[in-house]
């Protein structure tokens, strides 16, 4: 695989960072995530491909065995907010001093600088202080956040592992490492680049959930079907909103030109009680096959029984059965091999990661007595 041989530190956290581990161990990367003692439990439910270990950082014998991980490793990968590593001695002056190879990669909110750079924050307020929130919502509704994926999956977890993989790009040139400053309000900004380069072209220039892209144009917005289900319709093209028209038996001489803003309200009230007319299977039998731009709205019970995306096998199942979808993107040479195995309990490879970092059993059983580390093998998930 492409990452195969880079090995990982990365420092138990939730949603971005785990999500940034995970990719760079789809893609080959040996990816150790490091557990607190005195926990049996954990919320990383994107622990595929990892190992865990489980380090007393309250004790200075836990912090020197988690420096020695760092420093003989490739990359670190922290989720905590501004001056927690420095605090332990384990900040990136100290561990590029040791090895000046290392990529130290600090993924927060805010960021390393700037006066909310040791701020408590989620998605949702990162993605506000990006102002791409101030976009997302319809016409006459507050502004509205989809999820946490913006913030903390495209501009967290999914830029941060962009980062990494650049500096390890990089140091094949340089033979040095660096640090990587992912600030997800940042991320979340770059992400949505093209709403700030397109403002001039009036794309964004109505007010909010008034435009073609943010569900004011009745050609791009989800429908109601007859039987409950949804579609959703896309036709922005001239030709695209031709056939979609056709498949929805309209004149379009009988109809205002697409793109006159006042009659939108409109011809949404008209499309919406087209769509309604038909189930969803219906519409599917006179759409599929054309350039309209209508899909179904999937579930996640039902996309990889989708006949496109089971061709593709765009889902897998682990060995428990549970669905998830294929590591994208596809390499033609090295593509991703997800592990399928279980996800590890906290400090189950305790034991195994410390032998392949050199220490004794001695000094394992000895770390083990005094609560340095601790070890779950027996609490594996079969």
């Amino acid at each position: 695989m492409a990452l195969l041989g880079v090995k990982v530190i990365e420092l138990a956290g939730l949603a971005p960072a785990p999500f940034c581990g995970m990719i760079l161990a789809d893609f080959g990367a040996k990816v150790i995530r490091v557990d607190r003692t005195k926990v049996f439990s954990t919320l990383d439910t994107q622990a595929r491909g990892k190992r865990s270990v489980a380090l007393n950082l309250k004790m200075p014998e836990g912090v020197a065995l988690l420096r020695r991980l760092c420093v003989e490793s490739d990359v670190v990968l922290e989720p905590y907010r501004k001056g927690v590593m420095e605090k332990l001695g384990l900040g990136p002056s100290e561990l590029l001093s040791e090895n000046p190879r290392l990529i130290y990669a600090r993924l927060t909110g805010y960021g390393q600088s700037g006066c909310y750079a040791s701020a408590a924050g989620h998605d949702i307020n990162y993605l506000a202080m990006s102002g791409l929130l101030s976009q997302l919502g319809r016409s006459g509704e507050k502004p509205y956040a989809p999820l946490n994926l913006v913030a903390d999956f495209a501009g967290g977890g999914l830029t941060c592992a962009l980062g990494i993989v650049l500096a390890l790009l990089e140091r094949t040139k340089s033979g040095k490492g660096q640090i990587i400053d992912a600030s997800m309000v940042e991320g979340a900004a770059f992400t949505g680049s093209f709403l700030w380069k397109s403002r001039r072209l009036g794309i964004w220039s109505r007010p909010r959930g008034e435009n073609i892209l943010d569900s004011g144009a009745p050609f791009y917005d989800t429908y109601k079907t007859l039987d409950g289900k949804y579609l959703a319709v896309g036709a922005i093209e001239t030709e695209f909103y031709d056939q979609l028209l056709k498949g929805l038996e309209l004149d379009a001489g009988e109809l205002p030109p697409q793109m006159s803003f006042s009659d939108w309200p409109e011809l949404k009230q008209l499309f919406t009680e087209r769509f309604a007319s038909k189930t969803q299977a219906d519409w599917l039998m006179i759409f599929d096959g054309t350039d309209a731009c209508v899909t179904p709205v999937l579930s996640f019970d039902q996309v990889s029984s989708h006949p496109h995306n089971r061709e593709r096998g765009s889902f897998m199942k682990d060995s428990s059965g549970e669905e998830f979808p294929r590591p994208a993107p596809v390499l033609s040479r090295t593509p991703a091999e997800p592990c399928l195995a279980s996800d590890p309990a906290v400090g189950e490879h305790t034991v195994e990661v410390l032998l392949d970092y050199g220490y004794t059993s001695a000094e394992i059983d000895e770390m083990l007595a005094a609560g340095v580390v601790q070890c779950n093998a027996g609490k594996a998930k079969l």
